[in-house]
C-alpha cells in the first residue's frame, strides 16, 4: 500500500520489505497552461532535469557521484537515469532512476533526489510554471509504489527543487520528503549546496 508523503515526513523503505533491492523513482511534473489568442491554451515546454547526488557523510565527493543526463550511470552500477526527458508532456513519470540498493557503495549513506530547470535563468522559467509535481518511490521488481511526495506549495521564481533523499539508517533504507525549492540557475550551483 503506497503512502502519500507530507513535507518532512519520513518512510521506512526497507523495514517490512526485506526482499526489496531495486527501487524505481519516478519524478513527473506538468506545465501550466497559459491563454495563447482567443481560443487556445499551450503548456510552455518546460525541460526539468531529475539527478541524483550520492553523498557520502552528507557531503559530494566527486562529480561523478552526480547522476543526471550527461551521467547516466554511476561508476558503483548502483544508480541508472532511464533517460532525458525535454518537455514533461504526457501522463505518468517524466523521469525515472533506477536504485539498486545492494550495490550503493557502503561509504555512501545518502541519496538526494532533485529537480532543476534546464537553462531557467535564459528561458525565464520558474516551478510556478509547473504544476502537478511529485517524486514516487516503487520496489521495481514488484511494480508495487511505495510512497508518493506531491508537491503542491507556490514555487513562484523558483528554479531548482530538492524533491526527496534516500538514507541509510541503523541498517535500513528510509526515504525523506524534502520539497526545498532554490533559486540555483544549474544543476552544478544545485550541487554546491552539498559541498
Amino acid at each position: 500500500m503506497s503512502v502519500n508523503l507530507q513535507k518532512g515526513q519520513k518512510v521506512d523503505l526497507t523495514k517490512g520489505n526485506s526482499g526489496l533491492k531495486m527501487l524505481m523513482v519516478g519524478l513527473g511534473w506538468d506545465e501550466v497552461e497559459v491563454k495563447k489568442g482567443l481560443f487556445g491554451k499551450k503548456g510552455q515546454d518546460i525541460d526539468c532535469d531529475a539527478s541524483v547526488f550520492l553523498l557520502t557523510n552528507g557531503k559530494l565527493k566527486a562529480k561523478e557521484d552526480i547522476v543526471y543526463f550527461g551521467n547516466l550511470t554511476h561508476k558503483s552500477g548502483s544508480v541508472l537515469h532511464q533517460g532525458d526527458n525535454l518537455t514533461g508532456a504526457g501522463d505518468g513519470d517524466d523521469e525515472q532512476i533506477k536504485v539498486n540498493l545492494d550495490k550503493v557503495p557502503a561509504d555512501c549513506d545518502k541519496l538526494v533526489f532533485v529537480v532543476n530547470i534546464y537553462q531557467a535563468v535564459q528561458r525565464k522559467q520558474h516551478f510556478g510554471l509547473i504544476k502537478n509535481a511529485f517524486i514516487r518511490i516503487a520496489n521495481d521488481q514488484s511494480g508495487e509504489e511505495l510512497c508518493i511526495y506531491n508537491l503542491s506549495e507556490n514555487y513562484n521564481d523558483m528554479t531548482a527543487m530538492i524533491f526527496g533523499e534516500a538514507y541509510r539508517h541503523n541498517g535500513e533504507w528510509k526515504f525523506s520528503a524534502v520539497g526545498e525549492a532554490t533559486k540555483d540557475p544549474g544543476l552544478g550551483e544545485l550541487s554546491k549546496r552539498f559541498s
